[in-house]
C-alpha cells in the first residue's frame, strides 16, 4: 500500500525582503506563520508607516492566537545597512526571500549567507501544442496575457505548433489584439497575422510587463521546447494540448534543461 500525506515543515525564522506594496506585509507574514514559521519583514521605505501598522496589529492577533507575538517582527528602520547586516546572520536567520525589481534580488542573492529563494524575471511561455482545443487555448492564452500584464508570471510568449497554426492563430491573435496586446512574430507568426510586426532575438527573450507578445510557430514539441528553454527565464511555462504523451514530454524534456513546468 502506498500512503501519500502532505506534510507542513517549518524552515525556520525567514528573512522577507520586498519593496513599496504595504499588502505584502500582511501576506508574508501569514504564509509565514501558517507553515510554521517566524519572520522578519523588511519593506520599502514609501510604505514604512503602513508595514508598521500592520505588523503591530499582526503581532497582537499573534498573541491572541496563543502564538509569540514575536514571531512576526518589522526591520524598523529604511536605512539600507541593516538589509546588509541581516543578510550576513546566518545563525540567526534559515532562509531569505527577496520579492521586488532585478536589482534587489540580485543584492540580496550576492551578499546573503544563507539560502536565497529568488527569482530574476518572468519570461513566461505558453505552448499550443496541435492537440490544443481552440477555444481553451484562447481562453488560456488571453487570461496569462491580460489579466494581469505588469506581474513576473504573466504570459510574455507564446509558441504554437505549425499542425494547427492556421486554426489557433488567427483566434488567440484577434482575441489579443482586441484588447490592446501588440503581436510580435517570426515569417510564419506574420503569414497568419497581418497585424504582427517582426520579432527580433531580444523580442523572444523580453519581459515586457505590458501590452506585447512574442510568437514563434514551430513544427514539433522537440522544436517548442529548445526554443522555450533557450529564451525561458525558467520561471513559468505552460503547455495546451489533449495529448497526455505530449504533456508528459513536455513536462519530462522541459525539466531536464532545469526549468520550471
Amino acid at each position: 500500500m502506498l500512503l501519500v500525506q502532505k506534510v507542513r515543515v517549518p524552515l525556520g525564522v525567514i528573512f522577507f525582503i520586498y519593496e513599496s506594496r504595504p499588502n505584502v506585509t500582511a501576506d508574508a507574514a501569514a504564509l509565514c506563520v501558517k507553515a510554521g514559521n517566524a519572520v522578519i519583514l523588511r519593506g520599502g521605505k514609501e510604505a514604512i508607516h503602513s508595514n508598521t501598522a500592520i505588523a503591530a496589529i499582526l503581532a497582537e492577533a499573534a498573541a491572541k492566537a496563543c502564538l509569540p507575538a514575536d514571531a512576526v517582527q518589522l526591520v524598523g528602520t529604511t536605512d539600507r545597512a541593516a538589509v546588509g547586516c541581516l543578510l550576513r546572520m546566518p545563525e540567526y536567520i534559515d532562509l531569505c526571500i527577496p520579492r521586488g525589481g532585478e536589482s534587489l534580488i540580485r543584492r540580496v542573492a550576492e551578499e546573503a549567507r544563507m539560502p536565497v529563494l529568488k527569482h530574476f524575471a518572468g519570461n513566461c511561455h505558453v505552448y499550443l501544442d496541435e492537440s490544443a482545443d481552440p477555444e481553451m487555448a484562447e481562453r488560456i492564452v488571453v487570461n496569462a496575457k491580460c489579466q494581469r500584464m505588469g506581474v513576473c508570471n504573466a504570459a510574455e510568449s507564446l509558441v504554437v505548433h505549425s499542425a494547427a497554426a492556421e486554426v489557433l492563430l488567427p483566434r488567440v491573435g484577434r482575441a489579443l489584439l482586441e484588447r490592446g496586446v501588440e503581436i510580435r512574430g517570426d515569417e510564419r507568426t506574420r503569414q497568419l497575422l497581418a497585424a504582427a510586426k517582426p520579432a527580433t532575438e531580444e523580442d523572444f527573450a523580453a519581459e515586457y510587463l505590458g501590452p506585447i507578445i512574442s510568437c514563434k510557430v514551430v513544427d514539433s514539441l522537440d522544436e517548442a521546447i529548445a526554443h522555450i528553454n533557450r529564451y525561458s527565464s525558467q520561471h513559468t511555462e505552460a503547455i495546451v494540448t489533449r495529448d497526455s504523451a505530449a504533456r508528459a514530454a513536455f513536462c519530462g524534456l522541459h525539466r531536464q534543461f532545469g526549468d520550471h513546468d
